[in-house]
């Protein structure tokens, strides 16, 4: 089993999208808030090296953020 410890994976979390030109991107400051595509009640995407694995929602326990997976997503193939 040693051999799977070194297996990197990248998982990245998407809680929503939105598409704007760099120069509003470049004006923005601290604080600044970016509009999503995705409201607090939809499902997150959940990716394992930019292939989308599950879906899953947010939660906040003791003052740490989580991520709770919902649903998983089976490939066919």
């Amino acid at each position: 089993m040693s051999t799977l410890d070194n297996i990197e994976v990248d998982i990245t979390v998407e809680l929503g999208a939105t598409t704007m030109p760099v120069h509003h991107l470049l004006r923005m400051g601290r604080g600044a808030v970016i509009e999503l595509d995705a409201t607090e009640n939809d499902p997150l995407n959940i990716y394992a090296n930019s292939t989308l694995i599950a879906h899953g929602e947010v939660s906040v326990e003791d003052g740490h953020l989580r991520v709770l997976i919902s649903e998983k997503i089976f490939r066919r193939g």
